[in-house]
């Protein structure tokens, strides 16, 4: 008689197939697992995630989705623990460094893997529309704070993506002989801030134009 598998059951097992998962796709890329090698990894038969999945694509798309709800909720705590619109998007963007250093598979999973974001996944489409909105946000307060002069939505485009290069060279081990990556990304925050909080000027001080 087939046991019978309750609903603590299925989620405990759902958690731990996406686990596996996050760890397999983040070293070997979607190409490089298999469902039988998933099902290898978790001692049961190779039939067994397809009870709980439909196929890797949906395993994926799971695991993407709970990395980008972590992501959100990391950065969403930094957003609500100042009122002060430079401060918060510090405090945003170090949270974004720490969960990329403290969640690495993760976040291989959500930004490096090369397959496409499924919008339509009812899981991922909502997290990654979420974190995305975290991101670009503090650019739009900080402009309504007075302390842009550019297109906020492409300053804060920017900002994200110096901030994933730095994360990529940092997980890529290519940053141990040189300065550490907080120091790199408060540097560029300070940098690229000083020259976007500055409205350009045709007249320079001493100089007359002809």
């Amino acid at each position: 008689m087939p046991r019978y598998l309750t609903e603590k059951d299925i989620a405990d097992f759902r958690a731990e197939l996406c686990r596996v998962a996050t760890e397999r796709f983040a070293r070997f890329g979607y190409e490089g697992v298999t469902m039988r090698q998933l099902a290898e990894a978790l001692g049961c038969s190779p039939k067994t995630p397809y009870r709980y999945f439909k196929d890797k694509a949906d395993i994926l798309a799971t695991v993407r989705a709970q990395a980008f709800a972590a992501f959100a909720d990391a950065l969403e705590k930094a957003a609500a623990s100042t009122d002060d619109a430079a401060l918060r998007a510090r405090r945003v963007g170090a949270a974004y460094m720490r969960f990329a250093e403290t969640n690495p598979h993760g976040y291989r999973i959500m930004f490096e893997i090369e397959q496409p974001i499924e919008d339509d996944h009812p899981e991922l489409g909502p997290a990654v529309k979420r974190a995305m909105l975290l991101i670009t946000r503090q650019s739009e307060e900080m402009a309504t704070a007075g302390l842009l002069a550019v297109d906020p939505r492409l300053f804060g485009w920017a900002m994200w993506a110096a901030t994933h290069g730095v994360v990529m060279l940092q997980q890529s081990g290519m940053l141990k002989s040189g300065p550490g990556y907080k120091e790199i990304s408060e540097f560029i925050g300070a940098v690229m801030l000083k020259g976007a909080s500055s409205r350009p000027d045709n007249k320079k001080k001493g100089r007359k134009d002809g």
